[in-house]
């Protein structure tokens, strides 16, 4: 963990029962309010990324957005958005995947990622990488290549991570939680 960002871990405050019983949140508003926070943050992502020479940071809706956008502009790059569907106004790309009960999608627009684009996968958490492996499907599937999947907050435990890898993606993460 980049020691900028580990004194600002303890803004990161758990959320019990939420959304549901039995879930421990993980709330990132706190390190959001906090400026010195999100700039270790954004800058922890960008020293750990940097070398990738991603020419499109794609933020995942919607905290992903938070950390992408801030991302592409430190570094000169474009930013293209994944988000859940209807949210997006042109013609887009659609990628149906499971959840553990039932099915959810996500979109992009069709000129989003060019074939060969370089791309930098950005969201808050990994937990059960479900949407990240929605969203770097759609990512290959329009010609893109996923150079990393980053991440503020990893909960290994969860398996989105290994999920991630065993894919063959690279996984970053400032921080992780175990247990959860």
């Amino acid at each position: 963990m980049p020691t900028a960002f580990a004194s600002h871990v303890p803004l990161i405050r758990d959320v019990p029962d939420f959304p549901k019983k039995g879930i421990v949140f993980k709330d990132i508003t706190p390190l959001l309010q906090h400026g010195p926070a999100l700039r270790a943050a954004i800058d922890g992502l960008i020293a750990a990324t940097g070398h990738l020479d991603a020419e499109v940071m794609l933020g995942i809706e919607s905290r992903g957005f938070l950390f992408a956008a801030p991302m592409a502009y430190a570094t000169g790059k474009g930013v293209a958005l994944v988000r859940k569907p209807g949210k997006l106004p042109a013609i887009c790309v659609k990628k149906e995947y499971a959840l553990e009960y039932g099915s959810d999608r996500i979109e992009i627009h069709v000129d989003a990622i060019q074939p060969g684009d370089r791309v930098l996968l950005v969201d808050d958490l990994i937990a059960s990488g479900g949407t990240a492996e929605a969203a770097a499907g759609l990512i290959q599937e329009m010609g893109g290549e996923v150079v990393e999947c980053c991440f503020v907050i990893d909960l290994p435990d969860v398996g989105g991570r290994a999920r991630l890898e065993k894919l063959g993606h690279k996984v970053f993460a400032l921080c992780e939680f175990g247990g959860d």
